[in-house]
């Protein structure tokens, strides 16, 4: 029996606890977006659940995101601009996972 290798340079517990925030930021902004959204008689019974599973998704993305970039720049000037980059690219994932989230459901 061959044993497969694995990349040893990724930590999986490293890089669940990056996604794990992202996703709980994403959860957490939805869910005050959508606790004070009116429904409307047109729309379906569970049109709340797209934008609780596409928002978190896209903040868990973000957040791999920012491990990858973590772990490609250590230290010095790269890192503060990788932090940045990633901040910025994180925020990119949440306005886009909110827009897909949203669009046909709260937006139409």
């Amino acid at each position: 029996m061959t044993q497969t290798k694995t990349n040893p340079e990724i930590n999986p517990a490293a890089l669940l606890r990056p996604m794990a925030v992202g996703a709980l930021i994403g959860l957490a902004l939805i869910s005050l977006f959508l606790l004070g959204a009116e429904t409307q008689p047109g729309f379906p019974d569970y049109w709340r659940a797209r934008p609780l599973i596409v928002v978190p998704f896209a903040g868990a993305v973000g957040g791999a995101f920012y491990y990858f970039m973590a772990r490609w720049f250590h230290s010095g000037t790269p890192r503060i601009i990788a932090t940045i980059v990633s901040a910025l690219v994180f925020l990119i994932f949440l306005w886009l996972g909110s827009v897909l989230g949203l669009a046909g459901t709260y937006w139409h």
